[in-house]
């Protein structure tokens, strides 16, 4: 049983570090983590492909881990094992848009299962999805970093170590809120 007070808000700050679009800072409570962000910075007005992070408030949803590479972590509610046929449709158009789907479907859909480290531990937030907006971006998930911090798709990304440190102050109904 973890006796750390359990936190319920993340702020994401764009940093700008070394001029960089792509470099944020994650404010945890008392902590400050470096994060990196999309590879084109933040956008009010997310499109799909665009590269860029949504500005806005989401809610973290039930995350999930890869059991070969990682170990549950103590304290930590809501993480379920990634399985290998996992996917996300990033198809717009489609009634699946922005919904888990199983890898090889047939629609585009983007891979949860990969040979890098960034999404052995992957939470999905709440960013269009009630209502879904066909083409307003899909996926945008909070997750590892590469180890150079380069920029992401459109996903918050911090380094698995500060993930780590993160995920036994988590509360149940934690809320992201992504600004400039």
């Amino acid at each position: 049983m973890c006796s750390t007070k359990k936190l319920n808000r993340l702020v994401l700050r764009q940093s700008y570090a070394n001029g960089s679009p792509a470099a944020a800072r994650l404010h945890v409570g008392s902590l400050v983590l470096r994060a990196s962000i999309g590879k084109t910075g933040l956008s009010h007005r997310k499109r799909e492909g665009d590269g860029k992070t949504p500005v806005g408030t989401f809610k973290l949803k039930a995350g999930f881990f890869r059991g070969d590479r990682m170990l549950r972590i103590c304290c930590t509610p809501g993480l379920s094992l990634l399985r290998s046929k996992m996917g996300w449709c990033d198809h717009p158009g489609s009634g699946l848009y922005n919904r888990p789907v199983a890898a090889g479907h047939r629609l585009s859909h983007e891979r949860l299962w990969r040979e890098d480290h960034v999404y052995d531990l992957v939470f999905p937030t709440s960013h269009n999805e009630n209502p879904r907006v066909q083409g307003a971006g899909s996926a945008i998930f909070f997750h590892l970093t590469r180890p150079n911090y380069s920029g992401t798709e459109g996903c918050i990304a911090i380094s698995a170590a500060d993930m780590r440190r993160l995920l036994p102050r988590l509360g149940k109904h934690v809320k992201l809120v992504v600004t400039r």
